[in-house]
C-alpha cells in the first residue's frame, strides 16, 4: 500500500475548505476576502482536515482498525472545540475589544475564532468527499 495518500489528504482537505471558504467570503462581502481568511466561516478547515483523514482510513482500511478508531477520536475532539472552546474565545474577544476600543495603544482581537454546527458540518463534507474521492482513485489516480 502506498501512504503518500495519507500525507496529501489532510493538505488538500485543508486546500479546498481555504479556497470554498474564500470564494463564499468573497461572494458575501462583494469583494475578495483576503482580511476574512484565517479561524472562523464556512466551511471549516480544522473539520475537513480531520475528517479527510478519517474518511481515508474508513475507505481503505475499514471502520473497524484502530487507526480510524483513533481519527475519530481526533476528529470530535477537534469538531468539538472548534464549537465550543474556540466559540467562546470569539465571544471574548468581542467583548474585550468593546471594553479597549478607546484605548489608543490597543491592537484588536480576532473575533472570529470558532465554528457554528453548520459550518462544522460543512467542513466534515468537504473532508469526507475529498477522502472518498483519494481512496477510490478519482483524485491522483495511479498515485496511490
Amino acid at each position: 500500500m502506498n501512504y503518500y495518500a495519507y500525507l496529501v489528504t489532510p493538505f488538500l482537505a485543508w486546500l479546498v475548505a481555504g479556497c470554498l471558504k474564500f470564494l463564499i467570503n468573497s461572494i458575501k462581502a462583494k469583494q475578495l476576502a483576503f482580511g476574512l481568511i484565517g479561524y472562523g466561516g464556512l466551511p471549516s478547515n480544522h473539520s475537513a482536515i480531520v475528517s479527510s483523514m478519517a474518511a481515508l482510513i474508513a475507505f481503505k482500511e475499514g471502520i473497524d482498525t484502530p487507526a480510524f478508531g483513533v481519527a475519530l477520536t481526533l476528529a470530535f475532539i477537534v469538531m468539538l472545540d472548534a464549537n465550543s472552546l474556540r466559540r467562546a474565545v470569539g465571544k471574548h474577544a468581542v467583548a474585550i475589544n468593546k471594553l479597549a476600543k478607546d484605548d489608543p495603544e490597543y491592537q484588536q482581537l480576532r473575533e472570529r475564532m470558532g465554528h457554528n454546527k453548520i459550518e462544522i458540518l460543512a467542513g466534515v463534507f468537504v473532508g469526507s468527499l475529498i477522502g472518498f474521492l483519494v481512496s477510490c482513485n478519482f483524485i491522483f489516480k495511479g498515485c496511490f
